[in-house]
């Protein structure tokens, strides 16, 4: 069995003779870092100015396919790392702005949503499961890509173990589960393994989780977002032409305050609001079956009723919630005709509606970073 050192002698070896546009043999650049074999994962990255991003496309994939054919090299990633130069000062102020170039089409996905939320901790992920469950019992065929670098649920959520395997064209193919395609970079390191990526390789990374995965045939793609409103979610709402946002926050005032900000943002690169969700509502008592509203009561069905967006329902926080994902079978798989089951799915028949009355654009990828 090969150790880390072979193994990173065996990637140089697979990257020797690979030419940078410039003519500087890549493993001799000064703007090359990498490889590195961090969790599992084999990984480079290539320091570029933002107009050279197209010029470098083909040796990103050149390497790429190089780490991945060498041992070891399963699920490697190179990424493209860029400053974006001070925006020139828009000429014309006051009149109309010309609408940027769309993205290319991310083949055979007929719609992209993503499911946010200004703050951690308010169940975003959870709810985001249990939505692309609920598009799933109404017979559609749904993926769910977990956004979320630095803290990945999806693996623990859906009980998925062991690596995505790559296809005959190199490409990553989704994990199955409950009717699912999942895909998470939670899949592709050590469960314990910390991301420390700064913004460009985590925007590249998310990119390369669209573009290099074969989605198949999708009628909706559930992006759960990173929580925040930073550079991440950002280059997601402004690379792909989502269909629609899902917000979800808890009632409490903390939770709102940034809820509004992610709203701010979606309307700012105009990306429609599908709906607000408010979840853990109120705790119901596994004893005694009494509800207590521990973060208040209706805030976000008031938030959403201020801002003029569409609102889904509440969610409660219970027991049963809680032990289905943890367990890795959430509450839609596990109880799909129970209160909770049903609830999430009324919403996602809710969101289906809103989503198959909308003139049909196919959605895109992210651009390249």
């Amino acid at each position: 069995m090969m150790d880390d050192a072979d193994l990173l002698a065996a990637a140089r070896e697979a990257l020797d003779g690979l030419i940078l546009p410039d003519g500087t043999p890549l493993l001799e650049a000064k703007t090359v870092s990498g490889p590195v074999l961090s969790g599992g994962r084999m990984s480079l990255a290539i320091s570029i100015k933002e107009a050279e991003a197209a010029t470098y496309t083909d040796i990103r994939a050149k390497a790429e396919a190089a780490l991945r054919a060498a041992p070891g090299g399963d699920g490697a990633i190179v990424v493209l790392t860029a400053e974006k130069a001070a925006a020139p000062a828009p000429p014309n102020l006051g009149k109309a702005k010309t609408p940027a170039a769309k993205p290319p089409v991310l083949s055979g996905v007929r719609h992209v949503i993503a499911v946010a939320s200004g703050k951690g901790g308010v169940g975003k992920s959870t709810t985001s499961v249990n939505l692309a469950l609920g598009l799933r019992a109404l017979g559609l065929k749904v993926g769910i890509l977990d956004a979320d670098i630095h803290g990945p649920s999806l693996p623990t959520l859906l009980a998925l173990h062991g690596r995505p395997r790559l296809g005959k064209d190199r490409r990553l193919r989704p994990m199955q589960a409950y009717g699912l395609e999942a895909m998470s970079m939670g899949l592709m390191v050590d469960e314990e393994t910390a991301m420390v990526w700064r913004g460009p390789m985590v925007m590249s990374a998310i990119t390369q989780m669209l573009s290099d995965v074969d989605w198949g045939e999708l009628d909706v793609l559930v992006i759960d977002m990173p929580p925040g409103t930073g550079d991440a979610q950002l280059a997601i709402a402004q690379g792909t032409d989502l269909a629609g946002a899902v917000i979800v926050s808890t009632p409490q005032d903390l939770a709102l305050i940034d809820a509004r900000r992610g709203i701010a943002m979606f309307r700012k690169v105009d990306v429609p609001i599908l709906g607000v969700i408010e979840n853990m509502a109120h705790f119901v008592c596994p004893d005694c079956g009494s509800q207590h509203a521990l973060f208040g009561s209706g805030g976000a069905a008031a938030e959403a009723a201020r801002l003029d967006v569409p609102y889904l329902g509440a969610i409660p926080l219970t027991t049963d919630l809680r032990t289905a994902s943890d367990s890795g079978q959430p509450i839609v798989a596990r109880d799909p005709d129970g209160p909770l089951g049903m609830v999430y799915t009324d919403m996602a028949r809710t969101l289906w509606s809103t989503l198959d009355a909308a003139p049909h654009s196919q959605q895109k990828t992210l651009q390249g970073v």
